[in-house]
């Protein structure tokens, strides 16, 4: 007999509806929720959460940078310093990631 978790079922279609609304755009909903995160010193969260706004095309590497530079100001240098170094090392997996999968003759 197959158990049905109702409970993530449930949590799954909320946050769908919740992310498919059409006021704010799915980059401002990342931005909001990036900042709330690094704010709130959620470090595990903020990564997951950075490497989809990246490997999706929601944010840029630029644009990652520029969060980061923007955050340290307001949620603290300690914080900004985690944010800086999530950032730059997720650029750096997701650009050997994508070395590698074009190959020696690119």
């Amino acid at each position: 007999m197959e158990t049905v978790d109702g409970f993530g079922i449930t949590a799954e279609r909320q946050f769908a509806d919740l992310w498919s609304r059409s006021v704010l755009t799915v980059k401002e909903r990342r931005l909001l929720l990036l900042g709330l995160l690094v704010g709130q010193g959620l470090h595990d969260m903020t990564e997951v959460q950075l490497d989809v706004a990246l490997r999706a095309g929601e944010l840029s590497e630029a644009e990652l940078r520029e969060v980061a530079v923007f955050l340290t100001h307001y949620a603290g240098w300690a914080r900004g310093a985690q944010l800086n170094g999530q950032v730059e090392s997720l650029i750096e997996r997701v650009r050997r990631a994508r070395s590698d999968r074009s190959g020696p003759g690119g």
